[in-house]
């Protein structure tokens, strides 16, 4: 990983190059990751669809009945969001992917009215 201001430089660059997401989402797909590794056992690769369980988990416990205001206040509207914000930090070096890594593990995963409504509080 590479240090905090170099991190934080590299993500404002992503962002001017694709301005489509917020930069505060791409802090928070960053912890919502880390969210995920601190459940597990031991270390290893997260999927895709793994990640997107994390997200939804992580939003819930942190923004509740707003999470998928502030989602789509970032920008982010659908899973697939998820996948273009993940792969901008891949291709940037900020994350790693495996060989099997790919958008298409972001798609259909969950339904942002579903996942976030007030039934899951």
């Amino acid at each position: 990983m590479t240090d905090t201001k170099d991190y934080v430089s590299k993500l404002r660059e992503i962002v001017r190059t694709d301005p489509r997401y917020d930069i505060e989402s791409y802090f928070f797909v960053q912890n919502a990751l880390s969210f995920c590794v601190s459940k597990l056992e031991k270390k290893r690769h997260i999927t895709g669809r793994e990640l997107l369980d994390s997200i939804r988990q992580y939003t819930i416990q942190e923004y509740g009945p707003l999470g998928r205001e502030v989602l789509e206040h970032w920008g982010v509207y659908r899973c697939e969001d998820f996948g273009e914000i993940v792969f901008n930090m891949v291709e940037d070096g900020l994350l790693r992917k495996s060989e099997t890594d790919s958008k298409k593990d972001f798609e259909n995963n969950f339904d942002f009215a579903d996942a976030f409504n007030e039934d899951v509080y």
